[in-house]
Formats: structure tokens, C-alpha cells, sequence
């Protein structure tokens, strides 16, 4: 039960509250904090996709929810520069400019003050460790790849907070219990936990399916999937073809396969492969031909319906 007027959280372990997060790029991460199963999040707080998130989601609310938001709400905060440092040379030639003084400014947007601020703890935490974060960034043999790949989970953190509030309900004792999972483990401290097992967790413990499966549909799916975030290149849906099976793990299901696809680029339609590496028998992986050695985490809830048996030849 939770009492708006307090805002406090009672741990009655209800297994009538839903959240539902059914084909998010981030349904896994978003279905372990609202059921407050913290030790199977592979994420720390202290990371700056774990920030984004936050910051976007309270983003989100404050602007599809505001209604429901209660008096004492804060303003959300933007950074902007309040001073550029402009270097020239000897012929007054502009060669350097640089933000050296930011302010905080009101964006417009309000959230509720006790997740304002987690939200502002968790990104002191990442402030003083910009230094380490930045050195790992530059001395990263796949440096540019990872880069690409923020841009995909950017995008697919933006096309998640399009639909969020069109599955729950702002008001909902699920979005709440959510939010106050979120806050607890933005600050590091024990969960309210619910008892029924996350279908992500238990899928990776049951293992793939056995039998024969249709990879083409299986890996059009994670590629179409995949694709909404892509930046520049736009995936020809239905183009899967030449499946091969690289590899298989000891019960006989695969550990590698590869296919090629069709997609329109800059220079037109052309052609790229896709290999994707299993874990117990489910997609853990997919390296696309671009950058061969960028892992991309499949959608969960694709990976889910494989687990389920949906992708099965009879």
C-alpha cells in the first residue's frame, strides 16, 4: 500500500502490482528495479547510462504526468554555459572555443523532490569519477564502437519513454513502486522486493528452447528490433538470408550463427552480416559486420518469446 500524502512505501510484497514493460529496449533492467531485484542488475549507479536513464525518466514524467505530480515537486534542472573562453592567435583568428563557467537554470519541468534528489547524488558520484571514465573512453581499442553504441541505447531509451506511459498508468501503484525501487537503488540502499520472479531471470535460468527453430524470423526480429536505434543505416525488414549455424553448445543448440541482411545506406542499398552469440542456449549477443567487436544486448523481450518456444517449427 503507499500513503500519497507521506509518500512512504509499505513492503506488503503485493503481487497484484503490475509494470509493464513488454518490448522496451530496456524491459530487463526496468522489470528488476520495479520488482526491486537489485542483484541481477548488471548496471551500477554509478554509471552514466544508469544517470541517463534517471535523468530521462524523471524527464518524461514531469512532462506526460505533471498532473499528477505532488505541491512540494522541483524544478529539474539544465546545465548551460554562462561563460565561453575564446582563444585566438597572432592574426585574431578564432582557433578554440570552450565552456569555462556553467549555471543551472530551471528547464520548466518539475519532479517529485525525494527522486530530484537520488537523481542529483548518483550524478555527484559520476562527477568524480569523470576523469577514470574519460581515460577508459579514449585508451579503448573499440573506443568509437562504444560510442556508436550510446547513440543506439539513447535512442532506445527515447523510443522506451515515448511508450512508458502509454503501458502504465501515471498514476498507478506500479509506476510507484518503480520510482521508489529506482530511488532506493540510485542510493544504494535495500530493495522492496517482490517474490514473484522477474521472466527475464527466469528464462536465463531455464536456457534456450530444444528442437528446431526458425532463426530466420528469430534474427529478423532482433535486427528490426536493433535497428530503431540505429543512427544513420535503415534496416530492409525481411532481407535475413543465408542462416548458418557457426557453432553449437553441448545439448545441440547454437552458440554462434550468422546471417546476412540488406540495409539502405549512404551509398544506397547494400549488404552486412550479423553474427549472434547465445548464452544457455539464448541470443547474449549481436556484432554487427561495422563494428565486429561491439557487442549489442538483444531485446529481452524477443529473447523472452525464444525462451517460450515461440520461434519453433512444428
Amino acid at each position: 500500500m503507499i500513503d500519497d500524502k507521506h509518500w512512504v512505501f509499505v513492503d506488503n510484497t503485493s503481487q497484484s502490482l503490475e509494470f509493464n514493460t513488454d518490448g522496451l529496449y530496456y524491459a530487463e533492467f526496468l522489470d528488476y528495479i520495479f520488482r526491486g531485484h537489485f542483484e541481477n542488475i548488471q548496471l551500477t549507479r554509478e554509471e552514466m547510462e544508469f544517470i541517463t536513464i534517471f535523468d530521462a525518466y524523471l524527464r518524461t514524467y514531469g512532462k506526460d504526468c505533471k498532473k499528477y505530480l505532488p505541491a512540494n515537486s522541483v524544478p529539474i534542472m539544465n546545465l548551460e554555459c554562462a561563460v565561453e573562453t575564446v582563444t585566438r592567435n597572432g592574426y585574431g583568428i578564432e582557433t578554440n572555443r570552450y565552456c569555462s563557467e556553467y549555471r543551472t537554470v530551471p528547464s520548466g519541468l518539475y519532479a517529485r523532490p525525494e527522486l530530484y534528489s537520488a537523481k542529483v547524488q548518483v550524478e555527484k558520484l559520476q562527477s568524480g569519477d569523470a576523469l577514470r571514465t574519460a581515460v577508459n573512453m579514449m585508451t579503448n581499442p573499440n573506443a568509437f564502437g562504444n560510442s556508436v553504441d550510446m547513440i543506439h541505447k539513447i535512442n532506445g531509451l527515447q523510443n522506451d519513454l515515448l511508450q512508458i506511459f502509454q503501458l502504465n498508468s501515471c498514476n498507478s501503484e506500479g509506476v510507484r513502486r518503480f520510482e521508489e525501487n529506482l530511488r532506493l537503488f540510485a542510493l544504494n540502499k535495500p530493495s522492496i522486493r517482490m517474490k514473484e520472479e522477474s521472466k527475464y531471470a527466469k528464462m536465463k535460468n531455464t536456457g534456450g528452447p530444444s528442437g528446431t527453430q526458425n532463426f530466420s524470423k528469430l534474427i529478423d526480429d532482433l535486427v528490426i528490433n536493433q535497428s530503431r536505434t540505429w543512427a544513420f543505416n535503415r534496416y530492409i525488414p525481411g532481407s535475413i538470408s543465408d542462416v548458418s549455424v557457426l557453432s553449437e553448445d553441448d545439448k545441440g543448440r547454437p552458440a554462434v550463427i550468422k546471417a546476412n541482411y540488406t540495409y539502405n545506406g549512404f551509398s544506397g542499398r547494400s549488404n552486412g552480416w550479423v553474427k549472434i552469440t547465445f548464452k544457455n542456449g539464448l541470443p547474449d549477443c549481436l556484432y554487427f559486420f561495422d563494428f565486429p567487436n561491439n557487442c549489442k544486448g538483444p531485446s529481452s523481450s524477443i529473447v523472452a518469446s525464444y525462451a517460450q518456444g515461440r520461434y519453433s517449427i512444428d
